[in-house]
């Protein structure tokens, strides 16, 4: 059963327990927001699982390269994703290498993303990661070619069959038998049910759930057919009382339930009863 964690505003990140297995951390915000910066140290004092992104997603390309090795000695995280480049599989095998050099905290794992520009230049890409001793791997929801390795009507159904198609073939690859994977976002959120709970698949990040319900759209008990317009960028700053907390729990509660995850914790709604309590 993979860990899942939904990325989420401001103001609840520390309510983001109650139905997060673990802690993914973008490090442009670790310097841009001091809230955000004290969660995360906090996090780490308590425990919680940290895997701390590069923020290609969020910024185009990936954060400083000083900061990044600041933040990877400061924070610790349990894993940190390396710097890739978007649909570029050669220069991101070239990123990967550059970042091996490193020497990390004991605590802290590398893990690197596939990228390439088609389905051929992806799978070259996994081949040259796992020759550089990666054995953690990352797929992006988000590569055009997704479409044309498997065609659909539906463009967000389609990219999302696309991966499944794409990461079915690097599982029934004898020399990634022994990869784990690590799933980032989505465009529908009923896809990792797709992949039958197999153990490679390790973990899944995805803000699909909270961004439906910033946008007022409730998951059904099938999931969506399109993608959220809605994005962590522009919602980042919202404040709790323009935020339905109760839609966020429904949805991230039927995100597992579409896909035959194990039920958040029996906590979770604590922080509602808190809120309304006060």
């Amino acid at each position: 059963m993979p860990k899942i964690s939904h990325e989420v505003p401001r103001c609840l990140l520390l309510a983001s327990q109650e139905f997060n297995d673990y802690d993914y951390c973008l490090p442009h915000l670790l310097d841009q927001d001091k809230e955000y910066k004290q969660y995360f140290l906090n996090a780490k004092k308590q425990g919680r699982y940290i895997i701390m992104d590069n923020s290609l997603h969020e910024l185009g390309q990936a954060y400083d390269h000083k900061r990044l090795l600041y933040w990877i000695d400061k924070l610790k995280p349990n894993e940190f994703i390396v710097p890739d480049v978007w649909m570029e599989g050669h220069m991101t095998a070239a990123q990967a290498k550059y970042w091996k050099q490193y020497k990390y905290p004991k605590e802290t794992k590398i893990i690197a993303v596939i990228q390439g520009k088609d389905k051929n230049d992806a799978y070259l890409c996994a081949s040259l990661l796992q020759d550089l001793g990666y054995d953690k791997l990352c797929v992006s929801y988000g590569a055009t070619w997704y479409n044309d390795f498997y065609p659909h009507s539906n463009p967000d159904m389609g990219k999302a069959l696309g991966r499944v198609r794409f990461v079915q073939g690097l599982l029934k690859l004898k020399q990634f038998k022994d990869t784990k994977f690590h799933l980032l976002g989505c465009s529908i959120p009923q896809e990792f049910g797709w992949y039958d709970d197999h153990p490679q698949i390790e973990s899944i990040d995805t803000s699909n759930p909270v961004m439906a319900a910033l946008e007022g759209i409730a998951y059904n008990e099938r999931g969506l057919n399109t993608k959220p317009k809605a994005n962590m960028n522009d919602h980042f700053d919202m404040d709790f009382k323009n935020i339905s907390y109760e839609l966020i729990l429904q949805n991230t509660y039927l995100f597992r339930k579409i896909n035959g995850f194990r039920p958040y914790p029996e906590h979770t709604g604590s922080f509602l009863n808190l809120v309304n309590h006060e």
